[in-house]
C-alpha cells in the first residue's frame, strides 16, 4: 500500500491543481504528508480511517404464497 493517497480534486474549490505539501520549519501549518492546492492556496490532507460493514439484509421468503 503507498504512503499517501492522491487526491484528483482540492476538497475546498474542486480544482485539480494540487502539489505534495511538506511543511517548512518556519511554517506555522504541522501537517505531515500534506497536500497543497495552489488555486485556493488551502493545504489540507487526506486520512483513510478504514472500511465500514457492508449492511445486511434478510431474504426474501421462498416459500408458497400466503392465502
Amino acid at each position: 500500500m503507498s504512503a499517501r493517497v492522491v487526491p484528483y480534486y482540492c476538497p475546498y474549490c474542486g480544482e485539480e491543481d494540487l502539489r505534495p505539501y511538506e511543511a517548512d520549519d518556519d511554517s506555522d501549518v504541522e501537517i505531515r504528508g500534506g497536500w497543497h492546492c495552489a488555486d485556493c492556496t488551502r493545504v489540507f490532507a487526506v486520512k483513510y480511517h478504514g472500511m465500514a460493514a457492508a449492511p445486511t439484509y434478510a431474504a426474501p421468503p421462498t416459500g408458497p404464497a400466503p392465502e
